[in-house]
């Protein structure tokens, strides 16, 4: 039954490597897209170099830190964006959008990298499973069998199963995260476009 399980991920795991294109270190269901567009998000202004210089103001940048953060609900930040909007232009509208921009990316883009190691440690650790079974098979058909040998090793192969299947239930949630953080861009960045003018 262990066995059966630990197939069946790997079967999932596969599906999830065929669907999100050509990274076999990828283990999501979502199509891996290491880094975001500011275009995608942003129908504002074009950032241009005055643009860039206000986005690093300690007023512009103090707000992006804090609007950029996930623990502030999002009502809470479309109300600190609209009280700024109060006295900002477009341009200062824009460098906000530009300086959440590039506090995220960078964030969404090194947990991507995360996830593809880990990905690519569940592919050695399934390896490291099927050795261990095929030892323990090895085992099992000798002609006088090592019965501690066995035993030594199907613990060592109930232990990294068993590490495997909780990675594999923790994936759903890291794979997760940087979609989290694409949806949060995307609002923060509605929420300043509507007040533009």
């Amino acid at each position: 039954m262990k066995y059966l399980v630990l197939a069946m991920a790997l079967a999932a795991a596969g599906a999830a490597h065929a669907e999100s294109g050509t990274d076999p270190d990828w283990p999501c269901v979502q199509r891996k897209q290491p880094h975001l567009s500011l275009g995608q998000m942003w129908s504002g202004p074009e950032p241009d170099e005055a643009i860039r210089s206000l986005a690093e103001t300690p007023e512009i940048a103090a707000l992006a830190d804090r609007l950029e953060q996930r623990r502030l609900p999002l009502a809470q930040a479309e109300a600190e964006i609209a009280e700024f909007s109060k006295a900002a232009d477009n341009q200062k509208l824009s460098a906000l959008m530009l300086a959440i921009f590039e506090r995220i990316d960078p964030d969404r883009s090194a947990l991507i990298s995360g996830i593809a190691r880990y990905g690519h440690k569940q592919v050695d650790l399934a390896k490291r499973i099927q050795e261990r079974r095929d030892r323990m098979e090895a085992l099992q058909k000798a002609e006088t069998p090592d019965f501690d040998a066995i035993d030594a090793e199907e613990e060592k192969l109930d232990w990294d199963s068993r590490i495997f299947q909780d990675r594999q239930q923790s994936l759903t949630y890291v794979c997760e995260t940087p979609v989290i953080l694409e949806q949060r861009v995307f609002a923060l960045a509605r929420a300043i476009s509507a007040h533009l003018q």
